[in-house]
């Protein structure tokens, strides 16, 4: 069975299709593709090493060349220099206006690429085959591409639609514990934001013996993600209103990035950590949340041990330097009720140290479970 979702923007209309086997089928018969002098290929290295096979069974359907550039591993790669050698690699092989581009990883790749694809000759078809499930319920959809900057996460980029989406479940046979529990932190801003029910399916989570990949619970769960963000990109594509209801969290979580060098804390840890403290904000200035919604999910992660060594003075001057700041003030996505975000704009930096030191303990209580 294929699920498929239509993402509808001002600028573009393409289709998010989630199922097991679906990315062989799609290279057979997407004319896009097919019709062009020139595939090119962008592709996570460790997902290359895993699945090289696969891959390569596929793109022999293909009857025009393949172009391939592996892309190291990491949130390293988001950086000017990867992007760089990406349009060099492009223009090296004799791209055009209408070569596609394929990236096949997650969120890290989907970025880089993205930009890449937006940047080259003004823009070329773009394909996301998205491995993690990260990057299967939140990346790889609504258009945002970009690359780290020194200071601070995201900060060059542009918004850019891919023709396609291709959510083929089998990558996930391979992903490990703690990439599971990475996607969860978004699918749990998803449940926070927007869907109740959604809240109810991440129940498998807690049980760390479960083998999730063959789980009949994640590809609807993926494809719910994928309809809340589709709905939300469709009444706002440029992040002019409530496509910042997406960033729960995240204001919080960029900074913690920010400090780890992008090496030590992943985004999803981060993640969750930041809507722990927009969790704490929320109820300090009036709402009445339960903790334990979001708490319950804590000994899943293992946050490196290092983030009580960050100073968190030094947290709140790295959120001075988010992009969604507004002048003297910090710009928070929080929550009046489960599932009714607003935006909320505070100076208020005692109140801010308060979050982070309730964040920062939450996540780093004893009784961690043991990752798969």
């Amino acid at each position: 069975m294929i699920r498929k979702i239509t993402v509808k923007t001002a600028s573009e209309s393409y289709q998010v299709q989630i199922g097991s086997g679906i990315f062989r089928d799609f290279l057979k018969t997407e004319r896009t593709i097919q019709n062009a002098g020139r595939a090119f290929l962008v592709i996570d290295e460790n997902v290359y090493k895993l699945h090289a096979e696969h891959i390569e069974s596929c793109l022999k359907q293909l009857e025009i060349p393949c172009s391939q550039y592996l892309l190291p591993q990491g949130e390293q790669s988001k950086s000017f220099a990867e992007w760089k050698k990406i349009m060099d690699f492009l223009l090296e092989n004799g791209v055009k206006r209408t070569s596609p581009l394929i990236a096949i990883g997650g969120g890290v790749t989907g970025d880089v690429a993205g930009f890449a694809a937006a940047s080259i000759l003004r823009g070329i078809p773009l394909f996301h085959i998205p491995t993690t499930l990260l990057a299967m319920v939140d990346s790889s959809i609504g258009g945002k591409t970009g690359i780290n900057h020194e200071k601070g996460k995201n900060l060059i980029g542009s918004f850019y639609q891919p023709s396609a989406v291709i959510a083929d479940t089998d990558f996930l046979s391979t992903l490990p514990g703690d990439e599971w529990i990475n996607g969860l932190s978004e699918i749990l801003k998803y449940a926070a934001i927007r869907d109740e029910e959604i809240f109810r399916d991440t129940d498998i989570f807690l049980d760390r013996d479960k083998d999730y990949s063959n789980h009949p619970v994640i590809e609807p769960l993926i494809e719910k993600c994928v309809q809340v963000k589709a709905n939300i990109v469709a009444e706002d594509e440029l992040e002019n209103g409530i496509r910042a209801y997406l960033n729960f969290g995240h204001t919080f979580a960029h900074a913690l990035e920010k400090e780890a060098g992008y090496q030590t804390i992943s985004h999803g840890e981060a993640v969750y950590a930041g809507m722990l403290a927009a969790l704490y904000v929320s109820n300090k200035i009036g709402s009445e949340l339960e903790e334990i919604r979001l708490e319950r999910f804590a000994p899943l992660y293992n946050l490196d041990p290092s983030v009580h060594s960050f100073p968190i003075e030094q947290l709140i001057r790295n959120m001075s330097m988010d992009k969604k700041k507004t002048g003297k003030n910090h710009r928070l996505v929080l929550l009046k009720e489960w599932q009714k975000p607003f935006i909320h704009e505070t100076g208020n930096d005692a109140l801010l140290r308060d979050a982070w030191q309730y964040a920062l303990q939450t996540v780093n209580k004893p009784g961690k479970l043991k990752q798969k």
